[in-house]
């Protein structure tokens, strides 16, 4: 079955560094759903607060359903995420495999 990487890039308030960072740890690690191989988050190098989520799915499938398995907490800790978010500055990236 084909992966699928989701990344989700971004820049976050300067003066919400610290929360930010604390809640992406919390975030890392609810993020144990089926499917869900790996989820990473990293700092854009020479730019600070810009930063990128990476999501490795298992399949095709696992993506499409990914929405659909979160619990609470994840929920409200992706808004608390998004808050923080200067407007204008995201860009999504699906990238589906095509040689396993």
């Amino acid at each position: 079955m084909p992966k699928v990487i989701f990344s989700i890039q971004y820049e976050i308030e300067e003066n919400r560094r610290d929360e930010y960072l604390t809640i992406a740890r919390e975030l890392k690690n609810l993020l144990k759903v089926d499917g869900l191989q790996d989820y990473s988050v990293y700092e854009v190098k020479g730019k600070p607060n810009q930063f990128e989520e990476i999501y490795y799915f298992n399949s095709n499938e696992a993506y499409e359903n990914f929405d659909d398995n979160q619990n609470e907490r994840i929920g409200i800790l992706l808004n608390k995420l998004s808050d923080m978010v200067k407007e204008n500055s995201t860009k999504y990236t699906t990238l589906n495999e095509v040689i396993e």
